[in-house]
């Protein structure tokens, strides 16, 4: 069994070949997946996608930089949009201050309504963070988000960013970037999360594994970083397989494994 924790397959460039994204999956041993939403007027598609495969769950939420969701988001309509046995958790949200120019009290208000509708909803949350770990973690802190528990999806980040994220239960997720032969840093943290707070994900179509580097991202290759991880850790790919997908369902456990 192996879990991809993190993709799109409402994105366009899976979507167009569903049926063939998910044979892939099939034939190379990854059982399941939680597709995620990234805008509430695209949520529709994702759950449409999630609600006619029987391994496959979603989310509901808006991503840290989408702006045309600015100001639609309520934790109310969060909570009630997740009220669905096919939706597992809240996001992916956070902050993301990589591309936004000028005031960002947007982004940080609508991060608090996503930690307080996971912790209403009793739904972990799916955090992304770039450029801004610092005041990502603060909320987490000032909402409390450790009651709601969730993953640090996409990390890129230290060693002590993850170490703070781990101290309020949260879980660390790796992509395929952990491949990069560049990205030494990060493959040192990979090796030193605990087994059993680690998740491995795609966010495909985006941020392809060697040996599909620069090349569209699709669940299937989710193999190639849980393998990458295994070596640098100089364990079995079985228990790292093993491991994460134990923590994927002990994490969203509204997921049912078939």
């Amino acid at each position: 069994m192996l879990v991809d924790s993190h993709c799109h397959l409402d994105f366009p460039e899976l979507a167009a070949d569903l049926e063939g994204v998910v044979r892939r999956m099939d034939e190379g041993g990854v059982t399941h997946a939680l597709t995620i939403s990234t805008t509430l007027a695209t949520f529709p598609a994702v759950h449409a996608i999630a609600a006619s495969l029987p391994n496959v769950w979603c989310s509901v939420g808006v991503h840290p930089d989408e702006r045309r969701d600015a100001r639609e988001v309520t934790t109310g309509e969060l909570v009630r949009m997740a009220d669905d046995p096919k939706v597992v958790a809240i996001g992916e949200t956070g902050l993301d201050y990589y591309r936004v120019e000028g005031e960002t009290g947007w982004q940080r208000d609508r991060f608090r309504a996503h930690i307080r509708a996971a912790r209403e909803a009793a739904k972990p949350l799916v955090i992304h963070t770039r450029a801004a770990a610092a005041d990502t973690l603060a909320i987490m802190r000032e909402e409390r988000a450790a009651e709601a528990g969730g993953v640090m999806h996409c990390f890129t980040e230290t060693w002590d960013v993850a170490q703070a994220a781990m101290d309020m239960g949260f879980l660390v997720s790796f992509s395929g970037i952990v491949t990069f032969k560049n990205a030494q840093a990060l493959r040192e943290v990979a090796t030193r999360v605990p087994l059993d707070r680690m998740l491995v994900e795609t966010d495909s179509p985006f941020l392809a594994p060697v040996p599909h580097r620069g090349k569209t991202n699709e669940p299937a290759y989710v193999r190639h970083v849980a393998e990458e991880v295994a070596r640098l850790r100089g364990i079995a790919f079985e228990e790292l397989a093993r491991a994460t997908s134990e923590s994927f369902f002990r994490l969203f456990r509204h997921a049912r494994p078939a």
